[in-house]
């Protein structure tokens, strides 16, 4: 999901709701979403939250009340949203966003059931790990 696939839907309307932190996007197919920021945030596509691989994802926590400060368009195909938290690697691909509300109840689920695996509350602050020396964040 990383571009947009041929024939997908494209957004018709966009709009970043700040105070209830909700990001609001029509679709040419007439899907319509509410995406939660703390949603995109701890799911964002970057290396720095997914890693370089299966089973190399950053459980993110204290993401509750992310806000995002800046959308900077990406080409006609994508948004890079900059996060309160500083976060800004992020690219949400048209295809990404759109699977993003239309599997947001299961992605909820999963990180739920990823904070209690990991014996750790969605609020609590984040741990930073040991230094990352592959150089692309």
């Amino acid at each position: 999901m990383a571009g947009l696939q041929a024939g997908s839907p494209i957004p018709t309307a966009l709009t970043v709701h700040s105070l209830s932190r909700i990001l609001e996007i029509s679709f040419s197919d007439g899907a319509a979403f509410k995406i939660p920021f703390e949603l995109m945030r701890v799911y964002s596509p970057s290396a720095e939250v997914q890693g370089h691989g299966p089973g190399q994802e950053i459980l993110q926590t204290g993401k509750r009340e992310v806000n995002v400060v800046e959308l900077e368009p990406i080409g006609n195909y994508a948004v890079k949203p900059v996060f309160s938290d500083g976060h800004e690697s992020g690219i949400f691909s048209w295809d990404y966003l759109y699977h993003l509300g239309a599997e947001q109840d299961r992605l909820w689920d999963e990180y739920q059931r990823r904070l209690l695996d990991a014996g750790v509350e969605r609020d609590a602050p984040m741990v930073k790990a040991g230094a990352h020396a592959c150089g692309s964040h």
